[in-house]
């Protein structure tokens, strides 16, 4: 991400990278001026970004192999959720081009953890 404000070298640590991608996701719309109508969409995208991240700590402390794949596809639901709120806010909104690029690469991160929690359950399962 631009502005300082980026999650530099993706970490290998899964717990961090979702915890990563929360934060970066409300430092990123704390710093934006959305308008009223996409507030219902800025509300969506914290509570998903951080339920990745939630979810997937659930999931390390998971009690049972079920509870544990339960917990990785919420995570994984709860990460394409969060590319959706981030597609609205980019084609709803005109913002400035670096604010742009900033939320075009929150959703390629949340792209990339679905795909990665997706083989994780892949593997899981098989």
């Amino acid at each position: 991400m631009t502005s300082g404000r980026q999650i530099e070298a993706k970490p290998y640590d899964l717990e961090e990278r979702t915890y990563r991608f929360a934060l970066v996701t409300r430092l990123f719309l704390k710093r934006q001026s959305w308008d009223p109508a996409s507030w219902p969409d800025v509300r969506q995208l914290l509570r998903s970004s951080g339920s990745v991240a939630a979810n997937y700590v659930e999931f390390i402390e998971g009690l049972s192999g079920d509870d544990k794949t339960y917990r990785l596809r919420i995570s994984k639901k709860e990460a394409r959720e969060s590319g959706l709120w981030l597609r609205l806010l980019s084609d709803c909104n005109s913002l400035p081009p670096e604010s742009a690029a900033e939320l075009r690469e929150l959703k390629q991160e949340s792209d990339e953890l679905v795909r990665i929690l997706a083989a994780i359950i892949r593997k899981r399962v098989s």
